[in-house]
């Protein structure tokens, strides 16, 4: 394959990962979920987690009274931790969609996440 046959299948491949990133984000409503997090090199820890998908791609994942308030563009998610009225932590994140699991990462802490999507509530 020459050089430029080489760079536009890159382009048409990038073009195609970035277009299923955006369209594997699920329609708006309420749904159970699983957050995985792990630090370092230790092995995740995971929970239950209930998912309130909003218009606008505006996410709150609640696990006890721990929420995480997720805004999700293009390519990246602002991402701000709350504990009832208390902001705990803030950090935007590259994101990228396996499947219906949303894995994201906090690079300053070391943190990576997975939030596994369960079926939209009726």
């Amino acid at each position: 394959m020459t050089h430029s046959r080489s760079a536009l299948a890159a382009c048409a491949v990038l073009a195609l990962l970035g277009s299923a990133s955006a369209n594997a984000a699920p329609a708006p409503g309420h749904y159970d979920a699983r957050l995985c997090v792990a630090t370092s090199d230790a092995a995740p820890s995971c929970g239950p987690a209930r998912v309130d998908w909003r218009s606008g791609q505006r996410v709150q994942v609640q696990i006890s009274d721990v929420v995480y308030r997720l805004k999700l563009h293009s390519s990246q998610l602002d991402v701000v931790l709350m504990q009832g009225s208390m902001q705990l932590d803030e950090f935007s994140a590259d994101y990228a969609w396996q499947g219906d699991t949303l894995q994201f990462a906090d690079r300053d802490k070391g943190a990576r996440y997975e939030l596994q999507l369960g079926a939209r509530k009726r």
